[in-house]
């Protein structure tokens, strides 16, 4: 017999396969199957050992405070933790940085995200596991992120079988100013990666609830920081000064008219002048003064056009006074606004209803706080919420970047959940978009 016809003999019966038996071997989970999930996770999330796991991981954390670049110890716990997992991951990115890999390697890729530095800032918080570091606090909640996420990681190792795509586990550092986001970024954190998920713990939202919205979320923003120097000399005879601490006042105030007099009353911007050095006696006028502040902005093109008004305001009110002015402008990247893709929030909103239900998905108003989860917003899709953690049994909860900051333990179930389930859900959702890339995509793993 020819080789034609043995190749005939060898196709013929795929003629009568099935097309299902073509396809993966796995099923498509049912629309009932897939709402399982987040109550599965959930669940999981909040037996005793997943719970003690994440305590403990947040304690050893918070006692031991680093700020930004300087995570080398919550680093090197981070990947023990992983090792311990059998977790596959990259290190260093941004200098302390770990990009973890659970799944097949291949696409579709979905990021979910933890910042790990504290502030600069005394714990007032008398409690066994207050901060041992002299001046230096987790105030913000990214000791209980680093937790949410290793405790996310455990789940998603459990239900490895679902997950037909590769769930990337960012730990990133300098947050607070310093946009370890950007640097992580340019190290390659988010290669491949198609969309990437993040939280903020919040004592602003009962504990079993989130808070988010589409679109923007998080304002833009910059700092400044303006020298006006002139003349010093006696109180008593200021007509032989050129008095700088009058020039500093007059651009202060001429600063808040570019809000209320040239921004559109219906687009959201603030300038805010909080730092003001001049001076050390009451009968000397000094020879110069500093003055320094924020600005933010829901669109970069306003940020730009406000950095130039704020540059212009200070150098011309300074002249007017006689003096001269200098301005700068952070060294570290302005933050773009925070703005959460559509799609995604349709995503968020499904899984949030399955598993919390629908009157714990809370409405909420853009804030004019930023955060460098942004600069992930601006490269690919992306999504932010906040994770309740309020509970009246607790008295009155501080805010984020105070002293006298808790963290309520209890939330940090609901936030390991909702990493998994966003990640899972995303595969599971996005396998069949993905089946043409993965012939030209490489292994991660």
């Amino acid at each position: 017999m020819d080789f034609s016809k043995w190749v005939l003999l060898l196709l013929i019966p795929c003629l009568f396969i099935p097309r299902s038996c073509l396809c993966s071997s796995k099923p498509g989970l049912t629309p009932e199957e897939l709402a399982r999930i987040p109550v599965e996770f959930l669940n999981l999330a909040q037996k005793p050992e997943i719970v003690d796991y994440m305590v403990g991981i947040r304690r050893r954390i918070h006692e031991y405070p680093e700020l930004g670049f300087e995570e080398f110890e919550t680093s090197k716990l981070v990947r023990s933790e992983l090792d311990r997992m059998g977790i596959q991951y990259k290190h260093p990115l941004a200098v302390t940085g770990v990009v973890g890999y659970i799944g097949t390697g291949k696409p579709p890729f979905v990021a979910i995200r933890a910042d790990m530095d504290a502030l600069e800032m005394e714990e007032s918080v008398e409690w066994e596991h207050k901060s041992k570091v002299p001046g230096k606090m987790h105030a913000c909640g990214h000791d209980g992120h680093v937790a949410m996420l290793l405790g996310a990681a455990k789940l998603l190792q459990g239900r490895l079988d679902e997950l037909q795509g590769t769930v990337v586990l960012v730990f990133q550092p300098a947050e607070e100013g310093g946009g370890g986001a950007k640097k992580m970024i340019d190290d390659g954190a988010l290669e491949n990666v198609d969309a990437i998920f993040g939280l903020h713990l919040s004592v602003k939202f009962p504990i079993g609830a989130v808070a988010t919205r589409p679109g923007p979320i998080l304002a833009a923003c910059g700092f400044f920081e303006a020298v006006i120097s002139g003349k010093g000399g006696h109180a008593a005879i200021p007509q032989h000064t050129i008095d700088p601490v009058v020039a500093a006042s007059n651009v202060i105030i001429s600063l808040q008219h570019l809000i209320s007099r040239e921004a559109d009353p219906l687009d959201s911007q603030v300038v805010t002048v909080a730092k003001i050095e001049g001076g050390g006696a009451f009968n000397v006028i000094p020879d110069s003064v500093t003055i320094g502040g924020t600005f933010r902005v829901f669109s970069m093109d306003g940020l730009i056009q406000l950095k130039q008004r704020i540059e212009e305001v200070i150098m011309r009110q300074a002249s007017v006074q006689r003096c001269n002015a200098t301005v700068s402008f952070s060294v570290k990247p302005f933050y773009p606004p925070t703005a959460n893709d559509k799609a995604l929030h349709e995503h968020f909103k499904n899984i949030a209803r399955d598993m919390l239900g629908p009157d714990k998905i809370l409405g909420m108003e853009p804030l004019m706080g930023s955060e460098d989860f942004s600069f992930y917003t601006e490269v690919i899709p992306g999504y932010f919420y906040y994770v309740g953690m309020k509970d009246e049994s607790l008295g009155k909860m501080e805010s984020g970047h105070s002293p006298h900051y808790r963290l309520n333990e209890d939330s940090l179930s609901y936030g390991a959940a909702l990493h998994a389930s966003l990640a899972t859900r995303y595969i599971l959702e996005n396998q069949q978009k993905s089946d043409a890339a993965k012939e030209s995509s490489h292994d991660e793993l």
